[in-house]
């Protein structure tokens, strides 16, 4: 499933689902670069799963100037400070 960032949550419109921080974790992380872009504006791909195991999917936001405004929590969870 394809996973959208809000400011406060995780959300996939095909099955109406938010998921908050805190029910849900990021199996793995991939920052992608692009040799003729900026440092700024280049994707980061996270695997989503819901704690209860039943939803997983994509989330794919920009990196730096191009990123979705997120809550400190949302932030945390997505460890964005590690790029």
């Amino acid at each position: 499933m394809d996973f959208s960032l809000l400011p406060d949550c995780v959300y996939c419109a095909s099955k109406s689902l938010r998921l908050k921080p805190e029910d849900f974790t990021v199996a793995e992380t991939h920052r992608f670069e692009s040799l003729d872009s900026s440092p700024d504006n280049n994707p980061v791909i996270y695997a989503i799963s819901s704690n209860d195991g039943k939803n997983k999917g994509v989330l794919v936001d920009a990196y730096g100037t191009y990123a979705e405004e997120m809550t400190f929590e949302m932030a945390k969870r997505l460890n964005t400070d590690n790029f």
